[in-house]
């Protein structure tokens, strides 16, 4: 009785979870929509109770986007974004330098954002109509130049962990599937991360560059040039009125650049690795978290008044600032935070959670296990191989959060069953469906891209491929070097081992 139940719960779980990424793929309604189907068919098939699915809604990953987003959101009120995308351009110009920009950037800003403010600049309306390909060296360079901020952008979002929306849910399904795993945090990620950013920006920049403008990189790079094109002194100059417009550097701008500056830092400093961190000062462990400080932060700039405080003097110098500006208003405002929000991003994560919560309790992901039993035969750098090629196929056509959320606890079983270390095949798959580089579907730089009208499909494809490539590449060489000795990937750890007797029971 008790086999045919847990048949019948397995068979449950695995129709919901097909229905759920039908509808997810289908994208028939919203995503965020479509995650909230396990929350009324598991209590109805009797997978799980309704208050435990509701509880898979909302975990520690969902504050630690919400204390960023926060900062966020007073990043794009203040302008802060423009007036450091605007200066970069200035100092980078059109040289390699603002393709380097660009991924550093993404580091810990919203990449979407990050293309919206710098794409107008490579298409203003003045220099697209009269100026606009006077030559097809030209038009060679405004599709290079559009393609490559987008890849910057995922790029550089690969090098923190809360940089994409794919390394969050990561994140959040590990620790919750792997509780007694202390071993990804922000700082080891990082130091993962940040070789194969930097060694793919340079890579890219190369590809981008032979692809669509040829071999002579020596005259681009050339810091030196004869003279410069009446095209370049008009943006040149039409970037620096952009930047005057700004004024001086206001208050709630360092208040703000000084939380994000320090955000960074408690972030590193929590749990380096090499040394003890911050945390270590406390008597519980455990207890803190990088949720903890975004939310710290983030909660003071509703606190922090938005006009400096005089203390009953008068300032000589007045940096800008609105005039309907109460002395009492907040740096940011609720509003404001309701307005950067990814409230579907919440919800489609939170659906993630649940469908996983699910696989686990049926049983669904125990039998999964059993079925790649035949992949034992191969190398497990094959096996990790083979879904990335997997997932980065089917992330091109389907949305990156779906289609982690689909793949996350299929590959947890797999690993357990095979005894692979869970993060060996984890790892390179969370990056590798950050790679959604050849088509407008895959991610939303790629359609704010396609939407100037500089770049066709084809040459989307071609250039994509080329960095899907260049990156399945160097992620599979980092995770067999230097990830191995971070992650400890040659042994198959205890709580990975705890996990899968847990799930068998």
């Amino acid at each position: 009785a008790f086999s045919l139940l847990s048949s019948f719960s397995s068979a449950s779980c695995a129709y919901v979870l097909i229905v759920t990424a039908v509808y997810w793929v289908s994208e028939a309604v919203p995503l965020g929509a479509a995650a909230l189907i396990p929350a009324f068919l598991y209590p109805l098939f009797g997978v799980m109770k309704s208050s435990e699915v509701a509880a898979e809604y909302f975990k520690n990953t969902t504050l630690l986007l919400m204390g960023v987003i926060c900062v966020a959101a007073s990043v794009e009120k203040w302008n802060l974004h423009k007036r450091i995308a605007l200066r970069m351009v200035m100092m980078a110009g059109a040289k390699p330098g603002m393709f380097m920009a660009q991924g550093f950037r993404s580091v810990l800003t919203p990449r979407a954002a990050q293309i919206l403010v710098l794409s107008p600049q490579l298409s203003e309306p003045d220099l697209s109509t009269k100026y606009r390909y006077q030559s097809r060296h030209d038009h060679m360079v405004c599709k290079c130049l559009s393609l490559s901020i987008s890849y910057a952008a995922t790029i550089g979002g690969l090098t923190t962990i809360i940089g994409t929306s794919t390394s969050l849910i990561f994140l959040e399904h590990f620790n919750n599937h792997y509780p007694n795993a202390e071993v990804v945090n922000f700082g080891t990620w990082f130091l993962f991360s940040f070789p194969i950013s930097l060694i793919m920006l340079v890579l890219t920049w190369f590809w981008m560059h032979w692809l669509f403008l040829g071999c002579n990189f020596k005259e681009t790079c050339s810091v030196s040039k004869k003279k410069k094109t009446k095209r370049e002194e008009m943006s040149e100059k039409r970037i620096q009125e952009e930047y005057k417009k700004l004024g001086n550097v206001s208050y709630p701008e360092m208040v703000t650049g000084f939380l994000f500056i320090l955000m960074t830092l408690l972030w590193f400093t929590r749990e380096p690795g090499f040394v003890p961190g911050w945390s270590s000062f406390f008597e519980k462990k455990g207890y803190r978290t990088d949720a903890t400080v975004s939310v710290f932060l983030g909660f003071l700039l509703f606190l922090i008044p938005a006009k400096k405080p005089c203390f009953g003097k008068r300032e000589k110098g007045k940096a800008r600032a609105s005039p309907d500006i109460n002395a009492l208003d907040p740096i940011i405002t609720w509003k404001d935070f309701q307005k950067t929000m990814p409230w579907e991003i919440v919800v489609l994560v939170g659906g993630g959670y649940a469908l996983a919560a699910g696989c686990k309790t049926s049983g669904l992901s125990t039998w999964i296990g059993r079925q790649m039993l035949s992949l034992s035969s191969l190398p497990y750098w094959a096996v990790t191989l083979l879904a990335c090629i997997l997932v980065s196929l089917v992330t091109e056509f389907v949305s990156n959060p779906a289609t982690i959320t689909i793949f996350l606890p299929i590959l947890c079983s797999m690993s357990e069953t095979l005894l692979i270390n869970p993060l060996y095949t984890l790892i390179p798959v969370t990056m590798c469906i950050s790679f959604a580089v050849m088509l407008p579907v895959g991610n939303p730089p790629n359609a704010i891209v396609f939407s100037y009208g500089h770049c066709q499909i084809k040459d989307m494809v071609k250039a994509g491929l080329g960095v899907n490539l260049i990156g399945l590449a160097v992620v599979m060489v980092a995770i067999n070097t230097w990830g191995i000795r971070l992650f400890q990937l040659n042994t198959f750890p205890e709580w990975a081992a705890v996990s899968n007797i847990t799930s068998q029971i």
